[in-house]
Order: C-alpha cells, then sequence, then structure tokens
C-alpha cells in the first residue's frame, strides 16, 4: 500500500433539496456512498492516497448535481469557523423537459390549486352547486420529438381530485372528487363516502361543466378556526384544521353554506398527467331570507 493521508470534508452550502451524496476522487475511487448532509455538514475524514487532489461530491437524491472540489489545507480555526447555510438557488430545476408531466418536482406529484372568490350583494346567499368549465387534457407519446395538439386529448374523466368550500364560519372540510359512475346505479348508490377526514362525492360533466352539488357545512364549531398554516409549503398557506370537522352521518336537516360571501379551493395532487385549462367557474346560490 502507497502513502496515504486524510482528508476532512466538511458542507458550508448547499439547497434544501440536496443529498445523500457520494464521495469520489479524481480517479475514480469511491471513498463512499449515500453519506446524509447532516454528515457533511459535521464534517467527514477519508483516507485517500497521497496523490489525490481534488473529490467529487454527487448529489443523487431528488436534486442531482455533482461538483468537483480541489483539496486545499486548512487549520482547526478554519474547520470551526466553517458554518452551514442553505441556499435558495443551489439546484436549478429544469421545467417541461416532458410534455405529458405537469406537477412533478424532482420527481414528485406536487399539488396544482386553484381558489376563486365570490362576493354576494345585500343578501345572504345559499351555494346550490359548483359548476367548472375547464379543459382537462392527456397527452399521447411523442415518438418523433415534435408537439402539436395532435398529441392531446381532452377527456371526460379526469379533473381535480379534491375541492374545499368555506367562508368565515363554515367550511366544507375536504372533498374527494370522482367521476360519477356510469350505467351502474348500484356504484353510484355508495356514495356520499363518509371517511375519517373526508367525503367522498361525485361529480358529473354535461355541456363541458364539471358540476357537484353534495355538500354541507362540516365544521363542528365556528368559533373554532376552520385551517391551521403549516410549514411544510410556502405556497400552501392553509390546511384544513380536522379537529374541527365532522365528516360523520348527519341528519335530514345538513347545515348549507350560507353566508355573503364564499371561497372554492380546487386541488389537483394525485396525477402529474392531467393538464387543467381552466376557463370560468359558477356558483348557483339561492337568496337566503331571514
Amino acid at each position: 500500500m502507497g502513502i496515504t493521508k486524510i482528508i476532512t470534508l466538511k458542507l458550508t452550502k448547499s439547497g434544501s433539496k440536496a443529498g445523500p451524496f457520494d464521495i469520489t476522487t479524481e480517479f475514480g475511487d469511491i471513498l463512499a456512498t449515500d453519506v446524509p448532509k447532516k454528515i457533511l455538514i459535521r464534517g467527514v475524514s477519508y483516507v485517500v492516497n497521497s496523490d489525490v487532489t481534488m473529490v467529487i461530491v454527487t448529489s443523487v437524491g431528488k436534486c442531482k448535481f455533482s461538483k468537483t472540489f480541489v483539496l486545499e489545507e486548512f487549520n482547526q480555526t478554519d474547520f470551526t469557523q466553517a458554518t452551514y447555510t442553505e441556499s435558495v438557488t443551489a439546484c436549478i430545476w429544469r421545467h417541461l423537459t416532458n410534455i405529458s408531466l405537469y406537477n412533478s418536482f424532482y420527481g414528485e406529484i406536487k399539488p396544482y390549486i386553484i381558489e376563486y372568490p365570490f362576493s354576494y350583494k345585500y343578501q345572504d346567499e345559499i351555494l346550490q352547486n359548483v359548476k367548472d368549465y375547464t379543459k382537462a387534457y392527456k397527452y399521447l407519446p411523442v415518438f418523433n420529438g415534435v408537439f402539436d395538439d395532435n398529441t392531446r386529448i381532452e377527456t371526460n374523466d379526469r379533473w381535480f381530485n379534491k375541492a374545499i368550500l368555506y367562508n368565515g364560519q363554515q367550511s366544507s372540510g375536504i372533498l374527494e372528487l370522482v367521476a360519477k359512475p356510469l350505467h351502474n346505479l348500484h356504484a353510484y348508490m355508495q356514495y356520499p363516502i363518509l371517511n375519517a377526514e373526508s367525503k367522498t362525492i361525485t361529480y358529473t360533466k354535461s355541456d363541458n361543466f364539471y358540476q357537484y352539488n353534495t355538500f354541507w357545512a362540516a365544521e363542528i364549531s365556528s368559533q373554532i378556526p376552520l385551517f391551521i398554516t403549516s410549514c411544510e409549503s410556502l405556497s400552501i398557506d392553509k390546511v384544513v384544521n380536522q379537529a374541527n370537522m365532522d365528516y360523520g352521518p348527519k341528519s335530514f336537516k345538513k347545515a348549507t353554506l350560507r353566508a355573503k360571501e364564499l371561497k372554492v379551493r380546487h386541488i389537483l395532487d394525485n396525477s402529474s398527467t392531467t393538464h387543467l385549462v381552466t376557463q370560468f367557474i359558477l356558483t348557483p346560490a339561492q337568496i337566503s331570507y331571514k
């Protein structure tokens, strides 16, 4: 065995999605694989041949990149003062490299969310149903590398898979949306399905409108917040406060969504191959007199 030396690596800057890492020398010798980011932040040492002057650090997780570092001398003070800083621009994501994928980032489906606010006039109004004019496209494989409108079809059974209807004091909770079973009365009669943290209802598509109307107020108390904040993603500023929702069976008299304003939130988070192009939305309502 030839003369060796000890090298120490310490990560001082990376993106939040970086890691784990493979570490090799310029000669292709593998020093380590799948090293967690927290280990590199702390600092880790390896024994290498004395002729090694560079190491290659490769992120092999969601954010893939490779960077070569020239070995330099440092003292204990330099090592101690080298602190870690998270960068928001350390990894660049390339969009639309695959025309059939939309809300997919780093190989994972991310929610596509659109919310519509409505304001009524002097009287409170009761929401009757939701009608949404959206075009849902499915893209076909492209074999010649050229994209055109002939590579997509407009579907009838793809749409948003979740909805939340709410105003200042009422909420429908999470509505799981599924296409109405066709020519199958037995399957249709199974809905709505009351789940522990949601309610599954059907939607129809008629005259190019997607429509649903099986909803009611599910909150337990209007004096408890309907939403809670979440740090999972800054783009999703509210999640349903499930502790204040009751999705269980109701009596024949179900509380309607009644107010002077309404918000309709539609969510697609179970597919990245559905392209939704929303045109406009309608919320037919009935004036409520009291």
